[in-house]
């Protein structure tokens, strides 16, 4: 399936109507077949489309406007229900058309699980590049209750896919001892419980690297991102992430590519997460995007 034969319904606000004329292709991935605990994350991507209507084009973050920034909205690829294997296969041919026609892939999900597929096809294209994880979980597991695909397991993936020493968590703060235990002895990098601080220890490392970030949304507070299928408490906040976002887009690295995944919009009423993550959306476009 080529990128450009998703389904297109709402699109995120400003997307340009033409995908040649486009840097970014914005793209969904509504899968949850694989989540733990509270299903949903499969009307993320939908949602955050739909709120984004809500924004303001111009971000005082960055002083730029999204009409700076050629972007095209291709909807949601058409993953078949409850058919884990062959959603990843399909996320990643994806992926790969994207990277062969030279634009910046970003994803929303969806589970996080959606970002395994992602890593394969960037390992393809890419000699080396590193990846910058934002999120509440190591998911670090090698599998879920005899299951290797689940969304507890994308990072550990990573790490044997592109090397330990190659994969930077943020803002971790729950998962198994095992998987705290890998993250001490395997070479990766993991800051616990935040993520502004330890960046601007790290971005100085990876200055001049290609660099992918896949942030979870439930690595915010509960308080602050109810709509997500694991929340977990203790969190930072919406500020902290929009800081986060700035100093990646400040520093000297290379971003080839973003996802936001995990919200699940049925447990938020108010929609103060898709309209959170809409946000944090408008701002790796204006910031990650050169």
């Amino acid at each position: 399936m080529r990128f450009e034969e998703a389904y297109s319904g709402n699109v995120f606000i400003k997307s340009h109507p033409n995908l040649e004329e486009s840097q970014v292709v914005i793209y969904g991935m509504p899968m949850d077949w694989t989540v733990s605990f509270r299903p949903g994350s499969r009307f993320g991507p939908a949602k955050i489309r739909e709120v984004s209507l809500g924004l303001e084009e111009y971000s005082p973050y960055m002083d730029r406007e999204l009409e700076e920034v050629k972007f095209y909205d291709a909807g949601d690829i058409p993953l078949p229900f409850g058919n884990p294997q062959k959603s990843i296969d399909m996320i990643e041919n994806y992926v790969d058309n994207i990277l062969e026609a030279g634009k910046f892939p970003l994803g929303l999900g969806g589970e996080h699980l959606v970002s395994w597929p992602i890593f394969k096809a960037l390992h393809k294209k890419y000699d080396d590049f590193a990846i910058i994880h934002i999120d509440a979980h190591a998911d670090l597991r090698v599998e879920y209750e005899g299951e290797p695909l689940s969304h507890s397991t994308p990072i550990r993936k990573a790490c044997e896919l592109i090397g330990p020493e190659n994969v930077y968590s943020f803002g971790i703060r729950s998962g198994m001892k095992e998987e705290f235990q890998y993250a001490k002895e395997s070479g990766m990098y993991m800051a616990k419980f935040d993520v502004a601080e330890p960046l601007k220890e790290v971005l100085p490392e990876l200055s001049g690297r290609n660099v992918y970030v896949t942030i979870d949304i439930d690595v915010l507070d509960p308080a602050h991102a109810p709509g997500t299928g694991t929340a977990e408490a203790g969190g930072i906040s919406s500020k902290e992430l929009l800081e986060a976002i700035m100093l990646i887009a400040k520093s000297e690295v290379n971003v080839i590519g973003a996802d936001l995944v995990e919200v699940a919009p049925i447990y938020d009423h108010s929609e103060q997460t898709p309209i959170a993550a809409s946000k944090f959306i408008r701002e790796m476009l204006l910031g990650w995007v050169k």
